[in-house]
């Protein structure tokens, strides 16, 4: 595979693994010191998801439109992005969905391809926004 196929291989595993819940494979995927999504670190990472998404039910994250740049042991990838969540609990049958574009900054290291910073530029959004809450 080339370093291209790789990213996006490791974009559609990190995306499993928020959909099911899998932090430790989510944790092998960014450096220890990433920021991502304003939090430093991968410890505030999956903290900040638990507090966001912990209540939620079922999530899909749908990736396309892959665009990314290498250059020796860094790379860049943008992607477009679908987040579908389902409310659980007080927010049962209602929904929130949200589409942009990542942005994601990688580094090659001895587990393979990490993202070091990550953003998410949000352009659409439809629904309920309160769906997404930590666990009760």
């Amino acid at each position: 595979m080339t370093d291209r196929d790789d990213i996006v291989e490791a974009l559609a595993v990190v995306a499993a693994a928020i959909d099911a819940r899998d932090w430790d494979t989510l944790r092998a995927r960014f450096t220890p010191d990433t920021v991502a999504y304003g939090a430093r670190g991968v410890d505030g990472l999956v903290a900040q998801l638990e507090a966001f998404i912990g209540g939620v039910g079922v999530t899909q994250h749908l990736l396309g439109n892959h665009r990314v740049t290498v250059d020796g042991d860094t790379a860049r990838s943008l992607t477009y992005g679908r987040i579908h969540h389902v409310g659980a609990g007080p927010r049962e049958g209602a929904f929130y969905e949200c589409m942009g574009e990542y942005d994601d900054h990688w580094v090659r290291t001895d587990a393979g391809w990490q993202i070091s910073r990550r953003w998410f530029e949000i352009r659409i959004e439809l629904g309920d926004v309160a769906v997404l809450r930590p666990a009760q």
